[in-house]
């Protein structure tokens, strides 16, 4: 078989001869690819080699009433475990690999055999791991011994003689003291990763009838299971094997847990679409099983933002469990059960597996780890073991449970029992009193070069979640002044879903094959299509009358504002004969404006070109001076005798580094490539002005790039802009080649200030420790802040590729291309445009706007012509504090007639604010992010609007119920 990630179908027909009456009787298929057996048109069990499931039973004891002879189907995938990779697991996928049955063969199965060989596995594995200072590793070595000379291999009668003496050592008990270990199966399935989103589906069902199929003779396993697309897609492609699923679900043995839409990235997705992974996950599971999960699950993630405790602590969870922190490259991480706090205070209980893995497989080696690793010792005395094959599937086996059978309470052993989530949490939670607290993100040491591979899946996922924004916005104006237009409620759930789907953690960091890729980049353009269907529909709706073709020749363009602030920028609009012509206009906060005369700027652009060859743009707000290569020699700040660049520098300065990780290409960045650094210097096109001043100026150069690849960046002034904007276009043709834009600025600070979600944080520009230096690639959302007292500069990121940035001291790098070529040998090639700006000011960046200014350049005004009707500006909302962003606005899961308004404290301040609406609001109250009522939570209407009061960062959700 060759042809990857499609199924061959067998036909097995078998006949079981007679003389097998009362003997277990299994069909043993082996084969490099994974299978699925399927009988009386049902799934039964999954048979995949790596997982070490290579029979199904097909009697444990031979009747003569059962059917000697059956026909069974198996369902073969050309791939394995972990995909079709060429020569390693994560090389791209080999095009020519060939997946071959190697056995498929009837076969008695001597249980006696496989109980003793399973015991004396058990006691050697205690004699050689318990050491020679412990008196029960010689117990074990001893009585192994004696089972060995009493078991004569050619006489089964022996052979309960052997067990029984195995069965003294395993029935001494433990003292009351000793460490319990809480067993859950686990199967950790990736989305998509070194396969596709479709091979996942088949994956999901092979692993999960085969613990369906393990729990009917084994009633005591329980078995953890994240990640509602999964059961989603197993609903709509297996409902038999989901109907089973289901029941199992209701006896508490099947236990959904995570409540988000996939294990999604904990960096990289907005802060809204954390919300959304968390507000579709509890929906679903709450629709589906009755029961919204009270753990967060997110064990193979690559950091976790300092954000998510405040977001769990939202949507009913207080219980976080990951262990990737276990791979950190520098630093050991201190703890394994701890209190972890966010930015805004918020607390949850965490919990890292002491035996650093989601896939253990039941062994004694794994059990003594756990105690031993266990970094909290004397604070808490129980600990999680998730065990199961995983990443690929597989999930937990009949030898698994047999092995921990036997550590059940066995003394010189932890004591080991099948347990649940909750039941290990609530005895957490009763031991916590001793436990410590860590306050911050939890950074990974590891694979921060996902941060920027796959540009174009970060580039994508930013642009649709501007865009599901932006519909939502709209929509929901457009409903609630009236007529006939119905939100698109069941739409914007399938875009959504998509999106979040896509921020899986190996999706949108871009540690996957090709193929995968192009499915994220084939949802992306779909959210862009439908989404630009459903903004022009919103947009008819709340505008109707505006965009009527008017009487006589002057040409309005109706101007929408989807952010909470008003706001004064260049646009570009329809001119004369289909010319596009600048315009300066003001739009009202989430509101807008016919535009017929355009303002004029206080100060025009002025562009100039000196003798040196040098060019001069100046706005009136700041200027800048540019050199033949497009680096800035000088950014200041008008009014402010304080230059931005330091002497002797230039910023906007490009530079390529060597980038060849140790073995995880697409996903890590070592500290050794900053060695490597070489400026780019080769210059294709001197700077020239490209347009001369007035509205807008702006300049353009083009570079060489290494030995392949090409650069042409645009410099844009505007009128009254304060920042100056970088428009840039790569043609990306390397290979293990890091490029990066640096910004040497004339600060000095110990700390550098970075947004995440729904806020901002704080890292230090040092080296002093391994915490410090570890941390020489991080990440951050919008923009990034470096200050000294009253001189600030920021970097903005505007329609960026990725999301990475090196770590400030005293540089900015914000742009950022990798070339990596396992496991996708295409990644990044070709072209790519995204757009960045660096903004001078002084006072704090809260007060010099610079939040605003990010949101900006991030979310357009958007321009339609319209007809010459004469209407007044009209806003929907705004908020009287700068210190508050309105952040979504949206029409209620479960009432049409309410908008939910969510809302942050964004300076890291305690602040009060008024959310004023021109909406017709009956009744305003307080929500969770499941967008559940709070106690106590009814909210004053009162003529400036409904008052709120913030903590620093504090994220309210607002439940405004419509006349």
């Amino acid at each position: 078989l060759s042809s990857r990630w499609q199924t061959c179908w067998f036909k097995v027909e078998l006949s079981i001869p007679p003389a097998w009456a009362g003997r277990e009787v299994h069909l043993v298929w082996e084969s490099d690819g994974e299978g699925l057996v399927w009988r009386d048109a049902q799934p039964v069990q999954g048979l995949t080699k790596e997982g070490e499931k290579t029979s199904y039973i097909l009697t444990r004891s031979l009747k003569e009433t059962e059917p000697h002879s059956l026909t069974l189907y198996v369902e073969l995938a050309c791939n394995g475990l972990f995909g079709a990779g060429k020569g390693s697991m994560i090389a791209p996928p080999d095009p020519d690999r060939r997946f071959t049955l190697s056995k498929a063969e009837l076969v008695v199965f001597n249980r006696d055999v496989y109980e003793l060989l399973v015991d004396l596995e058990i006691l050697l594995d205690m004699a050689q791991l318990l050491g020679e200072e412990n008196q029960r590793s010689f117990q074990a070595l001893y009585t192994a011994n004696q089972m060995i000379n009493v078991c004569d291999v050619t006489d089964p009668s022996t052979f309960p003689a052997a067990r029984d003496l195995a069965a003294v050592i395993f029935s001494q008990r433990n003292g009351q003291s000793q460490h319990t270990i809480h067993a859950m199966g686990h199967c950790h399935i990736d989305s998509a990763w070194l396969w596709p989103y479709e091979e996942t589906i088949r994956k999901c069902a092979r692993s999960w009838v085969t613990v369906v199929h393990l729990m009917e003779s084994n009633p005591q396993l329980t078995f953890t299971c994240s990640q509602a697309q999964q059961f989603q897609w197993v609903q709509s492609w297996y409902p038999g094997l989901y109907a089973r699923i289901r029941d199992l679900v209701a006896k508490g043995q099947f236990i959904p847990v995570g409540g988000t839409w996939v294990e999604m990235d904990g960096n990289l997705p907005s802060g809204e679409s954390m919300v959304r992974q968390f507000l579709q996950g509890q929906r679903f599971f709450q629709q589906q099983f009755g029961q919204i999960c009270s753990e967060f699950w997110l064990p193979d993630t690559f950091g976790y933002s300092a954000q998510l405790p405040q977001l769990m602590r939202g949507c009913g969870i207080r219980r976080f469990l990951t262990q990737k922190l276990s791979w950190n490259l520098v630093n050991t991480f201190p703890h394994h059960t701890f209190f972890w706090e966010g930015i805004d205070g918020s607390r949850v209980l965490t919990h890292f597996p002491p035996g650093d893995s989601y896939g253990m497989q039941g062994r004694v080696e794994e059990m003594l780890k756990t105690v031993k690793n266990n970094k909290d010792k004397g604070r808490v005395n129980h600990s999680a073991f998730l065990f199961g094959f995983g990443d690929g599937g597989g999930g937990p086996t009949q030898k698994m449970l047999d092995r921990m059978k036997r550590m059940r309470d066995t003394d010189g052993l932890p004591r080991v029992q099948l347990s649940t989530p909750d039941q290990l949490f609530s005895v957490l939670e009763k031991e916590s009193s001793q436990l410590c607290t860590w306050v911050g993100e939890l950074f990974l040491e590891l694979h921060n070069g996902t941060y920027t591979t796959q540009a174009q899946i970060k580039k994508g996922n930013r642009e649709c979640e501007r865009i599901l924004h932006d519909v939502e916005v709209l929509s929901t104006l457009a409903v609630a002044r009236g007529g006939t237009f119905q939100y698109p409620a069941s739409q914007l759930q399938h875009l959504w879903r998509l999106l979040l789907l896509n921020q899986f953690h190996d999706v949108l960091p871009g540690s996957c094959i090709q193929q995968v890729v192009e499915d994220a980049l084939e949802y992306y353009a779909e959210i862009r299509r439908a989404g630009a269907e459903l903004q022009e529909e919103a947009v008819q709706s709340l505008c109707q009358e505006l965009l009527q073709p008017g009487a006589g020749s002057t040409q309005s363009t109706l101007v929408l504002n989807t952010l909470p602030w008003e706001r004064t920028e260049v646009i570009s609009r329809p001119g004369p004969a289909g010319a596009e012509a600048l315009a300066l206009v003001t739009v009202p906060s989430m509101g807008y404006v016919i535009v017929r005369e355009p303002l004029l700027p206080p100060q025009p652009v002025a562009v100039r070109k000196q003798e040196d060859g040098s060019i001069t743009m100046e706005n009136g707000v700041i200027a800048a001076c540019l050199d033949a290569m497009g680096r800035l020699t000088s950014l200041r700040l008008l009014g402010s005798q304080r230059e931005s660049v330091p002497d002797g520098c230039c910023a906007n300065q490009f530079a390529l580094f060597d980038d060849v990780p140790l073995y995880w290409d697409a996903w890590d960045v070592m500290d050794y490539h900053l060695e490597t650094r070489k400026p780019v210097t080769g210059l294709l096109k001197p700077l020239e002005i490209t347009l001369a001043g007035g509205l807008r100026g702006s300049a353009s150069f083009s570079l060489q790039v290494g030995e392949s690849s090409t650069l042409t960046q645009e410099i844009i002034l505007d009128a009254t802009c304060p920042f100056l904007r970088f428009l840039t276009q790569v043609e990306w043709k390397e290979a293990h080649k890091f490029l990066k834009v640096e910004f040497p600025v004339q600060v000095r600070s110990p700390n550098a200030t970075y947004e995440i979600q729904f806020g901002h944080l704080q890292r230090p520009t040092h080296w002093n420790t391994s915490w410090d230096w570890a941390r020489f690639e991080v990440w951050a959302h919008k923009w990034l802040e470096l200050s000294e007292q009253r001189f600030p500069s920021v970097v903005l990121r505007g329609r960026m590729s990725g999301l990475g940035w090196q770590k400030v001291s005293p540089t900015f790098c914000c742009l950022r291309l990798r070339a990596p070529k396992s496991p996708d040998a295409t990644a990044d090639i070709g072209h790519h445009q995204f757009t960045y700006a660096v903004m001078p000011h002084q006072g704090s960046f809260q007060d010099a706007g610079v939040i605003q200014r990010a949101y900006s350049l991030n979310f357009p005004l958007h321009a339609v012509p319209a007809g010459a009707a004469q209407c007044p500006p009209w806003s929907a909302f705004s908020v009287s504090s700068a210190a508050v962003v309105l952040e979504a606005v949206k029409q209620a899961e479960d009432n049409p007639a309410a908008v939910v308004a969510r809302l942050y404290e964004a300076h890291g301040s305690t602040a009060v604010a008024w959310l004023q609406t021109s909406l017709p609001v009956k009744e305003a109250m307080l929500c969770d992010l499941l967008e559940r009522p709070l106690a106590g939570g009814r909210l004053r209407l009162e003529p400036r609007g409904v008052p709120l009061s913030f903590t620093p960062f504090q994220l309210l959700s607002v439940l405004l119920v419509l006349k």
